[in-house]
């Protein structure tokens, strides 16, 4: 009887500790990871450039995409600029295209 209970023991054992290991938070490496993959796709980057975004992303060079805000406050900058300098039309998409990607 005791040995009955001491195997059905060792086979639950093993299924307790699967179950306690899938429902841990992801680490900051695998965070970062998925952060870095997030960004990749937003760029639609494919091949090499993918590899170079994603080497550099993980090793801390890129900063993930909290660059919204950034984004945000670059097309904020951009607009403000235009305005100032009056320009309208063709003149201030080339502007408004060269600011941004800059």
């Amino acid at each position: 009887m005791l040995n009955k209970l001491l195997i059905a023991a060792c086979m639950v054992l093993p299924l307790a500790s699967v179950s306690a290991e899938e429902k841990k938070q992801p680490t900051a490496q695998q965070h970062k990871m998925g952060t870095c993959n997030k960004d990749a796709a937003a760029k639609k980057l494919e091949g090499d450039a993918r590899k170079a975004f994603m080497k550099e992303c993980l090793s801390g060079g890129a900063k993930p995409a909290a660059a919204k805000t950034t984004q945000q406050q670059r097309m904020t900058a951009c607009n403000k600029q235009a305005a100032d300098k009056a320009l309208k039309g063709d003149e201030r998409k080339a502007f408004m295209s060269s600011c941004l990607s800059s």
